[in-house]
């Protein structure tokens, strides 16, 4: 038998706008643009006959060579430039290649998206709301900062383009083939709006985007824009980690709390250690990849081994939320049984209060009709009853956790599978970018580790600092960089958290893994660049920027004062 109809239904945007599938950060960032643009709503446009092809694009730089003079003269070269430099491709290098969009350079390259390859999967709503609902103005200003930033040469209410504005090649390549898409409007279909579950998470997002784009003057375009990548999928991935462990809590004590409301959520984004106070901290033991140094990797496989098996819980979880939503709307719009918030909608807070005992009657008699109305698909009688249904029925639970068992039976392998998946591709596994590592043979157990590219991300961030709304860069001393990883970020490198040290003790060996790793740690920055130790002495390690900001001061219009 199989779950049909909304019963199998589980993407809840209350509590994640993502369906959890496989993500990739290029197509977030285009489907990022139209919400930008056009304050939450997506796009719509006509539908094309076909697919856009690295061929279509080739011709069009072909047929104009005012644009770019001498191109005309080596088709297979701009061919090969367009497919590498330009485009985001799917199944590259196969019989079955295709364009996906250009890639992300610019706002409009979602008007160029062939929209079966350009699917977020929600990722791109999701960071869109925790952007609009992250506190003190900082939400709006990242917003704006991101508007200005990737759309550059357009003139946001004619949607035409300036050639006169200097952009970067690749990008004005981008802005010349824009007249091959006329009519682009913004979707009359309402978006729906939540509150992220998890307000200080949202608050760090928008904080590091005005940091990161503090450096526009001084980075290139195309590097910014894969920092900002990196950045965002970073923040997805530590979002969702939260969830695994805050949703089921908040399910088991049938209450949100007061201490992650907006008003009283402790994160404080401008303080170092950020995240002090916060009820709902995942520490990560994380790696830095030396092959050696085995105990480590230990202890970063079971820091993983913990996230990765909250999972089962978070989708029993989600079902809750998830069913009693629909119980919510049913009490609510159809017999009025219930009373709307004064909000207007019901949070996951006034979702998970619906488990307390007041209201055992309401749900009893509701998941009693759903309950019998999910066992008459399984067969006529009681003889035909699904093995699944029957062991459920058993285990002498009210109907409504009967129902949820149910459900986790026929669909809990199934989304943990996808969640899974999903948090891989957030946590870009295998990636240079990434904050996981896995081998490649079957059943390999996952680790946390850092790799260069998102170290270099925070390293950036880290050497900012911000007094009367402007940026400026200094000199972090490496004991400093750890805390501020630790505090921001709950990566643990050269020590343990302090549920560790309070309850169990360290071992040798632990201890000098812990060494060995903040040996690594110095070892890679020195190789990306960022730290010269002058001599041993531990006051004199320090960060220095890469790009030194004296004082980077964004105008009032731009968005980015905070």
């Amino acid at each position: 038998m199989s779950i049909k109809g909304r019963d199998k239904e589980f993407r809840t945007p209350r509590i994640s706008y993502l369906d959890f599938k496989h993500i990739e950060m290029d197509r977030v960032l285009t489907m990022l643009f139209p919400r930008l643009k056009y304050d939450g709503y997506g796009s719509r446009r006509p539908p094309r006959g076909g697919d856009l092809s690295v061929e279509m694009f080739r011709e069009d730089f072909l047929e104009h060579p005012e644009w770019f003079a001498g191109f005309d003269a080596f088709p297979e070269v701009v061919y090969r430039w367009i497919e590498t430099d330009l485009m985001d491709v799917v199944n590259r290098g196969k019989a079955n290649q295709a364009v996906a969009a250009p890639r992300p350079l610019h706002g409009n390259t979602y008007k160029f998206r062939n929209a079966r390859h350009t699917r977020d999967y929600g990722a791109a709503e999701q960071i869109y709301w925790m952007l609009f609902y992250a506190r003190k103005t900082k939400g709006q200003a990242a917003r704006d900062a991101l508007k200005q930033f990737f759309f550059p040469g357009i003139d946001l209410v004619t949607d035409r383009y300036d050639p006169n504005i200097a952009v970067d090649v690749e990008t004005q390549a981008i802005l010349r083939l824009d007249h091959q898409v006329t009519q682009d409007m913004k979707d009359s279909k309402e978006p729906e709006r939540h509150p992220p579950l998890c307000i200080g998470q949202a608050d760090l997002l928008a904080d590091d985007i005005l940091r990161l784009l503090a450096y526009e003057p001084y980075i290139p375009r195309s590097v910014l824009v894969d920092y900002l990548k990196t950045l965002m999928a970073f923040h997805l991935a530590l979002h969702h980690i939260r969830l695994l462990f805050m949703l089921p809590r908040m399910v088991k004590q049938r209450s949100g709390g007061d201490p992650c409301s907006p008003r009283e959520c402790p994160v404080h984004p401008g303080n170092s250690m950020a995240l002090d106070g916060c009820p709902y901290q995942v520490p990560l033991m994380v790696d830095m990849g030396d092959p050696l140094n085995e105990e480590m990797h230990e202890l970063a496989r079971r820091s993983a081994d913990r996230v990765y098996r909250q999972i089962p819980t978070f989708v029993q979880a989600n079902f809750v939320v998830k069913k009693l939503d629909e119980m919510a709307e049913y009490l609510s719009r159809k017999t009025g049984k219930l009373a709307v918030p004064p909000s207007g909608d019901f949070l996951v807070d006034d979702l998970v209060s619906l488990l307390k005992p007041e209201h055992d009657n309401e749900r009893m008699a509701y998941f009693k009709f759903r309950l019998a109305s999910l066992i008459e698909t399984t067969g006529k009688g009681a003889d035909d009853l699904d093995p699944e249904i029957r062991k459920a029925t058993a285990m002498g639970l009210d109907e409504f956790e009967t129902f949820i068992e149910i459900l986790m039976a026929y669909r809990g392998k199934y989304h943990r599978q996808y969640i899974t998946e999903c948090l891989d591709s957030l946590l870009l596994k295998n990636r240079d970018s990434g904050l996981l590592a896995q081998a490649r043979s079957k059943g390999s157990p996952r680790r946390f580790q850092l790799g260069s590219k998102l170290l270099e991300v925070l390293i950036q961030l880290a050497v900012l600092t911000q007094a009367g709304g402007c940026f400026m860069t200094r000199e972090v001393r490496v004991d400093d960089l750890l805390a501020f990883l630790r505090g921001r970020y709950g990566l643990y490198l050269d020590r343990f958290p302090e549920a560790k040290k309070a309850g169990e003790g360290t071992s040798i060996l632990e201890r000098r893994a812990l060494r060995l790793n903040l040996e690594t740690f110095k070892t890679r920055l020195r190789e990306i660049g960022f730290f010269e130790d002058l001599s041993d002495a531990y006051v004199t390690q320090k960060i220095s920027p890469r790009y030194t900001i004296e004082r980077q001061c964004p105008s009032t219009n731009d968005g980015r004062q905070a």
